[in-house]
């Protein structure tokens, strides 16, 4: 079957479900609304969607005067900006492959994605940056500053060779990849996902199946890192659907930029949940008298709301008013503190506390958590705005399959599931069948109504609170290289940071005292840290008086670790590394 084209703004051609094909579809509606906000000189600057397909056009130009073509790979190495985001739809209209890497990776793991990438060329958003991968001498590596010579460059092309871009993005068709996602393995190296056009066209698309979900009305505002794929979902999804988005490269500044752009949208890992939470329940603690009663009374009362709305049940006339009164006196003022305006709150990347959701459910915010894999292009459930149960990760997305194994593991089949893992045949077909149904490594319910709850891990890889991958083995196999250590497990699943609970050959230690044993694992998880990005490094550490056996039922027969039994048997010591 032919495949239907789109031409856009300039002439240019792109095929349907291509990334280049979203980019200029929006482009072309003529929007009045900003495309984009970016923090200029200390205040926030709108950008306008003219501006920003002027920039896209030079740019891709650019690239096609560079040398850069279909096929080849072009890393981006920084921070969530518009730069950033505006180089991603230009290699798209060229058919280049994204390769991103997180600003905080080490040099070791960002030469690593250039490398196994093939990558022929790089962005970097500074010297910084930059220096990470000068060494691999690669044939085009700019930086953000060099931008505006490389669109003048584009300019130059494109009077040249005026039809040379139209012909480039009509050469793109929705089977084409469009990135390299780099995700963690639970050994070795991280595996790089093939992602085509048409998976992420999908995915953005879904949201027209969405009721109440963003709308072109909306600003969002996005700190997630665009080198992942909750991140990357967003900035794709708002030219498609039309909603401005704000780029905030420091997601410290999350509290700050949230009263500055006043979003209608938040999409955030938990981790940024769980500190606003522990914020505003540390002030409703500190209340005294007349106030404190007022702040329990108005819990109570968004509490009996929230599990009504969650049943989608009608909620009784007195308690509405009750409601309303509790929204003047308490609730407003906790969304003040978010800008005031936020109607979406979108959780990903991690489990979300049900306590948490319910909390903040409780105060007229409702976080809407979802559950994916880089493997199928981000999402493969989402809690929606008007039918969602805390706890869960929500129905499946419209267009997915969901199916549990045997063993209980979740199998997801849809148009989203990824091309396979780069140069790693075995890897893909072990979670990939000949059906399409691609192995979850969650183990979940599926209830009635169809809500998901994911009820345990199948593979070991550890995700943060902050939603990032980590690999426990190879901390873990690190870590037992030296001989003081007998046994490390690395921690970490939802919680802030990495830690670890390590056991000490007693031969090696023998005549330490307690100082120094601490100092020297202490030497020993720094210099394990040393070659590893900031989010894999372990923070914390603690020395447990004994090794783990097979007694206990902590190791099989074969000496390998029993996670979820360790686990148990020293709640109290892991409990007390993040309590401390």
């Amino acid at each position: 079957m032919a495949q239907a084209v789109s031409v856009g703004s300039e002439g240019v051609v792109a095929q349907a479900r291509t990334i280049g094909r979203l980019w200029l579809d929006a482009v072309a509606a003529n929007r009045s609304t900003p495309a984009y906000l970016a923090e200029r000189d200390g205040a926030w600057q709108p950008i306008s969607w003219r501006d920003a397909e002027r920039a896209v056009e030079e740019l891709a130009n650019g690239l096609l005067a560079s040398g850069v073509l279909k096929g080849d790979a072009v890393a981006i190495v920084g921070q969530t900006t518009i730069e950033w985001a505006l180089f991603d739809f230009a290699l798209a209209l060229v058919g280049a492959i994204g390769a991103p890497v997180y600003a905080n990776s080490s040099a070791r793991d960002a030469q690593y994605v250039v490398t196994h990438s093939e990558a022929v060329a790089a962005l970097c958003e500074d010297g910084a940056q930059r220096a990470k991968i000068e060494s691999l001498g690669l044939a085009h590596l700019w930086t953000f500053a060099e931008l505006d010579d490389l669109r003048e460059r584009g300019r130059t092309h494109a009077h040249e060779h005026p039809d040379a871009l139209r012909e480039a993005a009509a050469s793109v068709t929705e089977d084409d990849l469009f990135t390299y996602i780099y995700t963690s393995g639970t050994t070795g190296p991280p595996k790089a996902c093939m992602i085509r056009h048409r998976n992420y066209y999908e995915m953005v698309a879904v949201v027209d199946r969405l009721e109440d979900f963003t709308t072109a009305n909306d600003v969002l505002l996005l700190y997630l890192p665009l080198a992942h794929n909750f991140g990357r979902l967003m900035h794709l999804a708002g030219p498609y659907v039309g909603y401005t988005i704000a780029f905030l490269p420091d997601p410290l500044r999350t509290a700050e930029a949230l009263l500055e752009v006043r979003p209608t949208v938040l999409p955030s890992v938990p981790r940024v949940y769980e500190k606003v939470h522990s914020a505003i329940a540390g002030a409703f603690n500190e209340e005294t008298g007349l106030k404190r009663r007022i702040v329990d009374w108005s819990l109570s009362i968004g509490r009996r709301t929230s599990e009504l709305r969650q049943r989608r049940l009608p909620i009784p006339s007195g308690l509405a008013l009750q409601h309303r009164l509790a929204d003047r006196l308490v609730y407003a003022k906790v969304r003040e503190r978010l800008g005031g305006r936020l109607r979406l709150a979108i959780s990903g990347g991690a489990p979300l506390s049900k306590e948490i959701a319910e909390f903040f459910d409780a105060l007229g915010i409702t976080i809407l958590d979802g559950y994916g894999l880089t493997e199928c292009t981000s999402a493969a459930t989402v809690n929606r705005p008007t039918r969602y149960r805390f706890g869960t990760v929500g129905p499946a997305l419209p267009g997915t399959e969901l199916r549990l194994a045997d063993d209980g593991e979740l199998l997801i089949r849809s148009p989203t599931v990824f091309a396979g893992y780069l140069k790693d045949e075995a890897a893909t077909r072990d979670i990939l069948d000949d059906d399409g149904w691609l192995s979850s490594g969650d183990v979940a319910e599926i209830d009635a109504e169809g809500f998901v709850t994911i009820t345990d891990r199948k593979k070991d890889i550890l995700v943060t609170a902050g939603g990032k991958n980590v690999a426990p083995a190879n901390l873990e196999n690190d870590l037992k290289a030296f001989p003081e250590i007998s046994q490390a497990l690395v921690i970490g699943d939802r919680r802030p940071f990495v830690a670890a609970l390590v056991t000490l050959d007693p031969d090696t230690t023998a005549g330490m005292t307690e100082e120094r044993k601490h100092a020297r694992v202490q030497e020993i998880v720094d210099e394990v840290n040393g070659e590893r990005s900031r989010f894999e490094q372990i923070k914390r550490f603690q020395i447990l008086p004994r090794d783990f056996s097979m007694e206990e039922g902590e190791v099989t027969p074969t000496l390998k670790l029993k996670r979820r039994v360790v686990l148990e048997h020293f709640a109290s010591e892991i409990d007390a590394i993040y309590s401390s």
